[in-house]
């Protein structure tokens, strides 16, 4: 008899999950379910988000990915689990004008794996789910990008009709996130002076800001890592205000906890994750951040055939710690569960050694010709500091890692490389 394994969440983690078993198991007993039809790596978002990655070049099709690695697709949202029959429920998908193309469906399962990533978190700070956008998915990044769009037309018209005129793009939360963005943001508003708003001063008129609480930004990493980030973003201009906690948000400025105000027309809040709402009506049982807590073997606490990996697992280290939010421990998770569930699949002797997260270390994007960060782990045998090309290059060969789990091959990783390197040669920016 056939397993059925049915993975929720197509991010990094459930979609190299699925393509891995995939290719094993085939596509009787493998199913992935979203609710999009294209993945694209959640690290390159804030590159889509200021317009210089084309989300139409990057994006994966979900269908073609199926078919590729001999995995089944499932659109569609998760709406509903009955544990006890094992049996999820899927939502209906419409169109634009509402008309209901695939009706609600219900999913057998010998085996789930949750895999639903993260959303927002706001922190109850008035106006900031009104006021705020953030990058989680696809649809966020393109968002963010015509809503840029818009503002800086509006601002040429207005310097081309003799008036003063500035875009304001105020960023709450220094993180790996608000740091990327600041800085492809600045990247991009150069080039966008190049070749479509010529009026407009890159450094001047659009003006960036970012906000942190802590006394530094990258607070969770190395403060080299930090000071070398700050550095970097302060000559291009990014100003940065840390020790700043923001109390609310209005649609014109946002307000902090001391009574300063800075004036905003856009607003993005990478200040925070919480899981995603839908896992606190399952049944399973949840943290206060609402992700669900699983135990060293990843499985939902118990539960034996409901597993979760990712942003909205709660897994415990031998520290007393949480493995963190991060890409790699979502691959890493995704590479323990291929195991565990081939086993399981193949009627072979089950797995109980634990996942044990490994920290190799962190690499943050500064636009197209440097990143910077710290590299650890076995193969250094301590902390390296890293900047510039070297530490791009390290940065890029993630997103090309991750091509090669999905698809099986490194034939996309050739054409990771070639976009990177013509991307630097010759910057360029999407302007419809």
């Amino acid at each position: 008899m056939q397993t059925r394994i049915v993975i929720v969440g197509g991010g990094a983690g459930g979609l190299e999950l699925a393509c891995k078993l995939g290719r094993k198991l085939g596509a009787e007993q493998v199913t992935l379910v979203d609710g999009q039809l294209f993945h694209i790596w959640k690290p390159s978002l804030h590159e889509v988000a200021a317009g210089t990655l084309d989300i139409h070049q990057e994006g994966l099709s979900y269908e073609m990915l199926a078919h590729d690695n001999r995995f089944t697709f499932c659109l569609g949202a998760m709406t509903a689990l009955d544990a006890t029959t094992k049996v999820i429920t899927v939502a209906p998908v419409a169109d634009e004008h509402g008309e209901v193309l695939i009706p609600e469906r219900t999913l057998p399962f010998d085996q789930l794996v949750l895999a639903v990533g993260s959303t927002a978190n706001h922190f109850n700070v008035p106006g900031a789910a009104e006021h705020t956008l953030s990058l989680n998915r696809p649809a966020d990044a393109e968002h963010f990008r015509l809503r840029m769009l818009k503002l800086l037309t509006a601002a040429e018209l207005r310097k081309s009709a003799g008036s003063a005129a500035q875009v304001r793009t105020v960023i709450i939360g220094g993180g790996a996130t608000g740091v990327e963005l600041a800085a492809e943001l600045r990247e991009a508003s150069v080039v966008h002076s190049r070749y479509g708003f010529r009026r407009l001063d890159p450094l001047n008129d659009v003006q960036i800001t970012l906000l942190e609480g802590a006394d530094r930004i990258l607070a969770p990493l190395p403060e080299k890592v930090s000071q070398a980030a700050a550095q970097l973003l302060k000559e291009r201009h990014v100003t940065i205000e840390t020790g700043c906690r923001v109390a609310r948000i209005t649609p014109q400025h946002v307000e902090d906890a001391t009574g300063r105000v800075f004036p905003a027309d856009l607003v993005v809040w990478a200040a925070g994750i919480k899981a995603p709402d839908m896992l606190a009506t399952l049944g399973l049982p949840t943290n206060r951040s609402g992700q669900l807590e699983v135990a060293p073997t990843l499985h939902v606490q118990g539960q034996q055939d409901i597993y979760a990996l990712g942003d909205c697992a709660a897994c415990p280290t031998a520290a007393g710690t949480f493995v963190p939010p991060r890409a790699q421990a979502a691959h890493q998770q995704a590479s323990y569960l291929v195991d565990a569930l081939t086993r399981r699949a193949l009627g072979q002797r089950a797995r109980t050694a634990p996942y044990v997260y490994k920290d190799h270390g962190s690499l943050v994007s500064l636009g197209t010709q440097t990143s910077v960060g710290n590299l650890m782990g076995s193969l250094f045998r301590s902390t390296w500091y890293v900047q510039g090309m070297f530490a791009r290059l390290m940065y890029v060969s993630l997103h090309l890692m991750h091509h090669q789990a999905v698809l099986g091959s490194l034939r996309t990783g050739v054409l990771a490389v070639a976009r990177f390197l013509v991307k630097r040669a010759t910057p360029l920016v999407k302007l419809h």
